[in-house]
């Protein structure tokens, strides 16, 4: 499982990144791979946020998998600093390899060299299976989580 490098996205990776959030039954129904004008606006901020590292895992010249590291600084807890992972997603042929693991364990271990001391993710409550794996690579379900659409 050596064959892949994770990366920081480049703004030319963003086709590949949007298809792989499209690809399954909640991201169908909210991406929209056929126009790219909102996620190339989201990827300048992100590019300028010393505080988001969006990463690509590249196999052979090819975008296999994704995810978002958010840095937040907190007075909670003693003022740590948490980190949130955001936008996991492993392209459908990668599934099952260990390529999502190894891109957690980047996660991870980004975060420790950050000075973070909790890392932090939420998944829908119906992706069972990512619970499931979430679970298995030692992550908790310590807390119920709330969103509101703006």
């Amino acid at each position: 499982m050596s064959d892949f490098k994770i990366r920081r996205a480049a703004e030319a990776d963003l086709p590949a990144i949007v298809a792989l959030l499209a690809d399954d039954a909640l991201g169908a129904t909210r991406e929209s791979p056929d126009d790219l004008t909102p996620y190339r606006t989201a990827y300048k901020r992100l590019a300028d946020d010393p505080n988001q590292h969006l990463v690509v895992a590249e196999r052979a010249g090819r975008v296999v998998g994704t995810l978002q590291l958010t840095v937040i600084p907190g007075l909670s807890r003693r003022g740590a600093t948490r980190s949130i992972i955001e936008g996991l997603r492993i392209h459908s042929e990668e599934r099952g390899t260990g390529l999502g693991t190894r891109l957690m364990d980047w996660a991870v271990q980004e975060s420790r060299a950050l000075g973070v001391e909790l890392v932090q993710l939420t998944s829908d409550a119906t992706r069972v299976d990512a619970h499931r794996f979430y679970e298995r690579i030692g992550f908790d379900a310590s807390h119920l989580g709330f969103k509101r659409q703006l």
